[in-house]
């Protein structure tokens, strides 16, 4: 049946992009250089969704970053490591797609805008190196930094960063791993002096310099800004139009406090994020463990456009699985998540029972999901005097005291020996100093028997290298720290099914016409795993790519 067509269209395009992250950015370049008239709607006042908060990185194969630093790999190496990794859990042809038309679309990129320039993060591990087709030095590209002044107007329009950094000062994903090192190696006080010098410079020279996930989407909204594409902010979508036959014909959205309603001559793309902020659909949806909201995705993520895709027989899949994180919630509301500290040497971290329950150090998605498999909870993140006096811990570096807030609140306690930390978080004393008392050997002996923490090339990126085992270090050096961990997210990772040209698909197979996804509005083409830094990111403009260029039709 049809679905509210309105008499007359209020507006009129060929592409109407629903969401303004990595992928509806990519999506509306793509839309534009194929020649069809294209508008960006986004529901918040602000632009940029999740991918603004993100590391910015994106992970796929043999893209021209990674060509010209002579990072190539065969076809098949790149598809036994996606197949290692994902398994059968996603179709064939989708993964197909996104290794063909994955470097076309960074190539596309970087042929339509001399803003868009990025740089490999030499030796940022893939996530499971180990497995067939796995590269230790990575495959992980990030935007390079970006002088935000450069969008003029459109710079106070940018969603901000989780955390605010002091003026001037910015830094690559390729630097932190050395910043980290900062008290432990020459090459990290050279990138500590770097990055002074830098924001000295930065700030004489009255630049507004970022990183990260900011300089990614403030690369593509220049792009996109100059490829004439609109951009609508605070013009959420209410529902997709539809005609008889089910075809998808625009959308109505919301604007200026009336309903407006945007024809889609060729095609609707939903690039609005996942339903990470939509307690309701976690509730239904996400497995136990992962219901809570600890998300640290943007806000206005509440799965808009998964239901409005559902509402017109979209297939959904994935939908109790995340891109899960282990975090911590400070006081003042702000998820922190813990990526380099898990493998910092002095540390452990255990459930309940004052127990390790497995390698500390894997990859985020990994742990969370062997937390919540196993309902561990609490989990307390422990490490010693020694270690907070040599590596950063949740953005506080060394030499700096922890706030006091962190220990008025509960979520961080201290003492000076381990039993005395027992009682503080309620563990076994008993339990808690044999579970230290066993890593320590295990550190000693340089090998963890237990979950073999430092084995992968992945655990030890983060580590200290001054150390035989960069992750495995004891803990004996009072006073004793500990911190509630949560089991956070960087967004969701289900949504409406698609095929290897971006379109979405109905339970029975069929395609719905006229509507694409991508991005945390679709279920993920990385399963329930995760490649490398930046799977997320990379398939989300990559699908936002073949979508659009699917619109518009052969050339």
């Amino acid at each position: 049946m049809s679905h509210n067509i309105p008499r007359s269209w209020d507006h009129e395009f060929d592409f109407v992009v629903v969401g303004s992250g990595c992928g509806g950015f990519t999506g509306a370049l793509a839309a534009a250089d194929r020649g069809l008239d294209t508008v960006i709607i986004e529901k918040a006042a602000v632009y940029g969704g999740t991918t603004a908060l993100s590391g910015g990185n994106i992970w796929i194969p043999n893209n021209p970053t990674l060509v010209s630093e002579g990072v190539t790999d065969s076809r098949s190496d790149v598809r036994r490591y996606i197949d290692a990794v994902v398994g059968d859990r996603v179709p064939s042809s989708n993964i197909d797609a996104f290794i063909d038309y994955g470097p076309r679309t960074m190539e596309f990129l970087e042929r339509t805008s001399r803003h868009l320039r990025f740089q490999w993060c030499s030796g940022y591990s893939d996530y499971h190196p180990e497995k067939p087709g796995g590269r230790p030095g990575g495959r992980t590209i990030e935007p390079l930094p970006f002088d935000l002044k450069l969008l003029g107007e459109d710079e106070k329009l940018l969603r901000p960063g989780a955390l605010a950094t002091p003026a001037g000062l910015y830094i690559t994903s390729k630097e932190f791993a050395k910043l980290n090192m900062v008290m432990r190696t020459w090459a990290g006080r050279r990138a500590a002096l770097g990055t002074g010098w830098r924001a000295f410079k930065s700030i004489v020279m009255r630049k507004h310099m970022d990183t990260l996930g900011q300089a990614l989407i403030g690369r593509l909204r220049l792009a996109v800004k100059e490829a004439n594409v609109p951009l609508w902010l605070n013009t959420p979508m209410q529902s997709l139009v539809t005609d008889d036959a089910g075809r998808v014909l625009g959308v109505l959205a919301e604007q200026d406090g009336r309903t407006v309603s945007i024809r889609a001559r060729n095609g609707v793309l939903l690039a609005s994020g996942g339903f990470e902020h939509g307690d309701r659909m976690r509730k239904q949806y996400l497995r136990e463990g992962g219901k809570d909201n600890y998300s640290a995705g943007s806000v206005d993520n509440t799965g808009d456009g998964i239901r409005a895709g559902e509402s017109v027989g979209a297939a959904l899949d994935l939908m109790d699985d995340a891109w899960w994180m282990p975090s911590f919630k400070r006081p003042d509301g702000i998820m922190h998540v813990l990526v380099s500290e898990r493998s910092i040497p002095r540390s452990i971290i255990v459930d309940q029972f004052g127990r390790r329950f497995t390698n500390e150090a894997a990859p985020y998605v990994s742990f969370v999901h062997e937390q919540i498999a196993g309902r561990h909870d609490p989990i307390w993140f422990i490490f010693d005097g020694k270690a907070k006096s040599r590596y950063q811990f949740g953005a506080i570096m060394p030499g700096q005291k922890f706030p006091k807030s962190w220990f008025d609140s509960g979520l961080m306690h201290r003492a000076d020996t381990v039993a005395e930390l027992a009682a503080s978080i309620g563990l076994p004393a008993t339990a808690l100093t044999e579970t230290v008392a066993r890593f320590n050997r295990f550190a000693r002996s340089g090998k963890d028997a237990d979950f073999g923490r430092g084995e992968s090339a992945y655990d030890n990126y983060y580590g200290d290298p001054t150390l035989p085992t960069p992750t495995l270090d004891v803990l004996d050096k009072s006073p004793y720290y500990a911190v509630r961990m949560v089991a956070g997210d960087l967004g969701t990772k289900g949504g409406v099914v698609y095929n290897e040209h971006g379109q979405v698909l109905r339970p029975d197979g069929g395609v719905i016409d006229g509507l694409y996804a991508t991005g945390n509005t679709s279920a993920a083409v990385m399963g329930n795993d995760y490649a490398g830094a930046g799977a997320t990111i990379g398939p989300a403009m990559v699908f936002g790519w073949i979508g659009a260029r699917h619109a518009a039709g052969p050339r």
